[in-house]
């Protein structure tokens, strides 16, 4: 296993991560199929593991904790994440200062831990100023429940105001960015994002490295009725149904895999991995048979010549 640091600060996380999201509590039930997949995820060298109290609403914060406690706490890296509504109450949702601190404790009560090496502000809040939102935690760093303190989906301009804000005040400052990075969504990140958070000393680890298993090959011919994109509706939809369909460039991606003796996956994977401002990317796995060709992943290298002939058939 490589392992990256988390931009500019100390803490360094597996290159390849495992996550929760429409996995574990929600496709995967079973608990011994994820107590199987993180088993083998920890024992191949994973440490990072990302959840979000939304995802399942809970429960996969409660399945990965059951398996996480397995292991010494100091050898994981476990994020999770608060902003998404978890009820129908009006101040069970956002950024405020009273959502964040009520949300902390609940996710670590359904993790089973102390603390969290990462907590995410899962987007941006409209409705909350984002000072409120930096001083909570910087709060909870203070009380030790939070380690570092991270965006997801935010855009350059709203993390440079958070920035700014630490800066300003003395507080501690987000150390990681949390976007979607693929090679079907690509052109957010590499143009706003990283000159950003490469140049303020911030990580990056991103979600979706396969597009929802698209960059896999698995929806060449049709949509698997068992598969994500299946059972989610708005999933499908942002990456089918939308003007461009991406899928014959997923088909023109299988030659070049198969040139160089790797699955596309495999080379989605290292494709994102390529970039030097990504700390991790964050896989997810609903058999064991994924996970296994995902790590491999990790054992290759993509020369000029083969970047540029991704970039040719990205480009058409």
């Amino acid at each position: 296993m490589e392992y990256r640091r988390l931009g500019n600060c100390g803490l360094k996380v597996s290159a390849l991560s495992l996550g929760g999201w429409t996995t574990y509590g929600d496709l995967v039930k079973d608990r011994q199929t994820v107590r199987d997949i993180i088993i083998r995820a920890y024992d191949a060298g994973i440490n990072f593991f990302d959840i979000a109290d939304i995802y399942a609403r809970g429960e996969a914060e409660r399945m990965m904790g059951e398996v996480l406690r397995l292991f010494p706490r100091h050898t994981l890296v476990i994020s999770s994440k608060v902003f998404w509504p978890m009820s129908d109450d009006v101040n069970d949702r956002g950024l405020s200062r009273k959502h964040i601190m009520e949300s902390i404790d609940k996710s670590l009560q359904r993790i089973g831990t102390d603390y969290l090496d990462m907590y995410f502000c899962h987007r941006y809040d409209e409705e909350t100023p984002v000072e409120e939102t930096v001083r909570a935690m910087d709060d909870l760093i203070h009380q030790g429940k939070v380690l570092y303190w991270g965006t997801s989906e935010w855009t350059a301009a709203q993390i440079q105001e958070a920035l700014d804000i630490c800066d300003k005040h003395g507080l501690y400052r987000p150390q990681v960015e949390q976007p979607q990075y693929n090679m079907l969504v690509r052109e957010r990140v590499e143009q706003e994002i990283l000159p950003l958070t490469e140049a303020e000393g911030m990580g990056l680890v991103i979600w979706s490295p396969l597009a929802s298993g698209v960059l896999t090959g698995k929806y060449d011919d049709a949509i698997p009725e068992d598969s994500r994109l299946a059972r989610i509706d708005w999933l499908r939809e942002a990456i089918l149904e939308r003007d461009e369909n991406p899928l014959p460039k997923v088909r023109a991606l299988k030659p070049i895999a198969e040139k160089l003796g790797i699955t596309r996956a495999q080379l989605a994977l290292a494709w994102t991995l390529r970039q030097p401002g990504v700390s991790s990317a964050i896989t997810g796995a609903t058999r064991l048979s994924q996970l296994e060709d995902n790590l491999k992943a990790l054992d290759v290298t993509l020369t000029e010549d083969v970047l540029a002939e991704i970039d040719a058939v990205l480009a058409s």
